[in-house]
C-alpha cells in the first residue's frame, strides 16, 4: 500500500510540475501533495531517477523546482531549436506589396495580383505560401480555373489581428 501511495505522489508531483511553466516552491508542492518537505525530497529524487530515462528531470530553480529537460541534452536541444527557429530572411519590398494586395483584396488570383502590381508575382506568391502567410483558398469559376489566394490564421497572429476586417484602412483614394 505504501508503494502505491508513493507512486501516486510521484505521478501527482510530476503532473503538477508539468502543468506549471514557472518553478513551484517546494513548500507549496509539499502542501499540495499533503506530505512533509523531507518526504517530498524523496519523491523528487525518485522523479529525477524515473524521468532521466526519457530526457527530463526536476531541477531546483529560484527557491522552487521545475520540470525541465535533462542537463546533458541542453546543448543539443538548444542547437536543434535554434536551427528550427532561425529567422527567415526578411520579406522583400515586392513580397510586402504582394502580401498587402492579397490581404486587402482577397480572395484574389495571381493574375489579379500582377495586374495591380504591374509585375510578375509567381515566385513571390510561392514564397508567401512557404511562409504560411497566404494559402490557396479555392479556384475561381472562370476559364482555366485559376487558384485563388487569401491570408492565413498565421498571418492574423503575426500581425495581431482578430480578423481580416481589423486591417487598418487604406489611405484616401486607394482601392480596397
Amino acid at each position: 500500500m505504501q508503494g502505491n501511495r508513493r507512486q501516486h505522489q510521484l505521478r501527482l508531483a510530476v503532473g503538477l510540475l508539468f502543468l506549471h511553466a514557472d518553478p513551484v516552491e517546494t513548500s507549496e508542492l509539499a502542501t499540495w501533495l499533503k506530505i512533509g518537505e523531507e518526504e517530498l525530497e524523496d519523491v523528487l529524487a525518485q522523479a529525477r531517477q524515473t524521468l532521466e530515462t526519457i530526457g527530463l528531470t526536476v531541477r531546483g530553480i529560484a527557491h522552487g523546482v521545475a520540470l525541465t529537460t535533462a542537463e546533458d541534452l541542453d546543448a543539443e536541444l538548444r542547437s536543434i531549436t535554434e536551427q528550427a527557429n532561425a529567422h527567415p530572411e526578411p520579406l522583400s519590398p515586392g513580397a510586402w506589396e504582394t502580401l498587402a494586395i492579397v490581404a486587402y483584396r482577397q480572395p484574389i488570383t495571381r493574375m489579379e495580383v500582377e495586374a495591380v502590381r504591374q509585375a510578375g508575382s509567381e515566385r513571390t506568391l510561392a514564397r508567401l505560401l512557404e511562409r504560411d502567410l497566404i494559402e490557396e483558398v479555392g479556384r475561381k469559376e472562370t476559364p482555366g480555373r485559376p487558384i485563388v489566394y487569401g491570408t492565413t490564421a498565421y498571418f492574423l497572429r503575426q500581425f495581431g489581428l482578430a480578423a481580416i476586417s481589423d486591417l487598418p484602412p487604406l489611405e484616401d483614394g486607394a482601392e480596397r
